[in-house]
């Protein structure tokens, strides 16, 4: 019984972990006329530079922008000091 309880416990922790939110910031272009963007991204499932760079690409060609690279990822506590830098592109790709 204390075996299967610890397991249980140790089964929570590990998804609780694996359930934490993951961001990302990014540049990007656009070209005729030369324009830049510095942005943040929710990153969904594994919480790499290479996820995140496979979920934005998509999105931001839909709206003619050309993702030049992901910066970093990062956990919520990330998150608010770079709202004021990304301002129009805060979470929205």
């Amino acid at each position: 019984m204390k075996h299967l309880s610890f397991t249980f416990m140790i089964f929570c922790m590990t998804a609780g972990a694996a359930q934490a939110d993951c961001y990302a910031d990014y540049k990007a272009k656009q070209d005729g006329p030369l324009r830049l963007h510095y942005g943040v991204t929710q990153v969904r499932g594994d919480c790499s530079v290479r996820s995140a760079e496979d979920q934005l690409r998509p999105a931001l060609e839909r709206d003619g922008w050309q993702l030049l690279n992901v910066l970093s990822v990062f956990d919520d506590a990330g998150l608010e000091e770079r709202r004021g830098s990304a301002g129009d592109y805060f979470l929205r790709y």
